[in-house]
């Protein structure tokens, strides 16, 4: 594994704490958080907001990695399985993630997912 997976797997892993600091000492302070097909959010206070309010209403999350791979530009893509329990609701998303890390931390953070199976999920 190289630096740059294992920094992402840790990040994954440190959504279960539900710990913002913990979440947000992965970002650079341009970092970019865009949840496609939703607009992207910029700047590490700014993703932080966004983070939080996420975490607001979840009582559990967990990112399951099933594959990850990386390239020597500092790009890390993973195919995951996101599992939140979100207003007491249990969602299960698949989930492709890009990562571009720069001096190791998170510049560039994309996950592709089917907006719809999330939305239904809450209902």
């Amino acid at each position: 594994m190289t630096t740059n997976e294992q920094i992402i797997t840790d990040f994954c892993a440190v959504w279960s704490k539900l710990d913002i600091d913990a979440i947000m000492d992965f970002f650079a302070e341009d970092g970019v958080w865009h949840n496609i097909p939703m607009a992207a959010v910029v700047g590490k206070a700014n993703v932080r907001a966004a983070i939080t309010g996420f975490l607001a209403t979840s009582t559990n999350a967990e990112f399951e990695i099933h594959f990850i791979g990386s390239s020597s530009e500092g790009v890390v893509l993973t195919e995951r399985t996101d599992k939140f329990d979100l207003n007491a609701k249990q969602i299960t998303l698949p989930v492709m993630g890009t990562f571009e890390l720069v001096d190791g931390k998170i510049t560039k953070w994309r996950d592709y997912f089917d907006l719809q199976t999330f939305v239904d999920q809450q209902k």
